[in-house]
């Protein structure tokens, strides 16, 4: 399951990058791109965001993360690049 969350961690991250970049660049140029790209990139940013969280709350125990690491791992999914920071300190060489 930590290979899984890894994988999750990687896209979590992508698609929020990806989420501002469409706000950040496309939004003041093209605003029609903008709205038709906000839905799927929006959508899949949420299915991922939850899916992390609750992969994260799964992995609390089987990985022996104490409080403050499980706070760290929740809070890194707020912080653009915190997941690919996350995957790369807790989850390994998986």
């Amino acid at each position: 399951m930590l290979k899984f969350f890894k994988v999750v961690a990687i896209l979590e991250g992508i698609s929020y990058l990806a989420l501002f970049s469409n706000m950040l660049f496309i939004k003041p140029t093209n605003s029609d791109l903008y709205h038709s790209l906000l839905y799927p990139i929006g959508m899949s940013h949420g299915v991922l965001f939850i899916g992390y969280v609750i992969l994260a709350t799964l992995l609390k125990k089987s990985q022996n993360w104490n409080f403050k690491t499980f706070a760290i791992i929740q809070l890194a999914s707020l912080i653009p690049f915190g997941t690919f920071y996350i995957e790369k300190k807790y989850c390994g060489n998986v």
